[in-house]
């Protein structure tokens, strides 16, 4: 089985779940943060929804300069509807599959860095970045993005089991609340 195949499974699985967490993103509190040190839910939701755009990047190019005229600048999705954002993910996650399961292994052990201004933050092999900076960065955010459904009432999808707002753990919770 080639690299592709076997990270083609676990993307596919994660990418799901992301979906599933978007599209419940609540438009009407898309301006919402849980603390003026964080991200906005819309702003949340857009890096979210732009992350598994990385992956495409990673596998068609050799760099990645956040900021290569030093403006201190970046062009953030900030989801202004559910549309919207969704669009974007479902364009991200089809460009970064294909890009993906056109690769041979060798393409994948090719190093691969993340620059701001021409500094290098970080080099490793492809794999390493779709492994971490695409899909595990983009759990983590989804994570924050649950937490701030919880905060606002708005019902956290079943993602690995249930939650406690689907499944058996809402029947339960419901049951015991009553």
């Amino acid at each position: 089985m080639s690299i592709a195949q076997t990270l083609l499974t676990e993307f596919d699985a994660e990418m799901a779940n992301t979906r599933r967490t978007l599209e419940r993103v609540p438009e009407d509190k898309l301006s919402w943060k849980p603390d003026p040190k964080s991200m906005s839910m819309g702003r949340l939701a857009g890096h979210v929804a732009e992350m598994p755009s990385w992956g495409m990047m990673t596998m068609t190019s050799d760099e990645l300069d956040l900021d290569p005229e030093g403006t201190g600048k970046f062009d953030a999705l900030v989801a202004t509807s559910r549309e919207q954002l969704l669009a974007a993910f479902d364009k991200n996650v089809t460009g970064t599959r294909e890009a993906i399961a056109a690769a041979a292994d060798d393409d994948f052990m090719k190093m691969w860095s993340l620059k701001v201004h021409g500094q290098t933050m970080m080099s490793m092999p492809r794999l390493g970045v779709i492994r971490t900076l695409v899909m595990n960065h983009t759990i983590h955010h989804r994570g924050q993005l649950t937490v701030y459904y919880r905060l606002t009432g708005v019902p956290v999808p079943a993602l690995y089991g249930p939650s406690a707002d689907e499944g058996s753990m809402a029947v339960a919770a419901s049951e015991t609340a009553g």
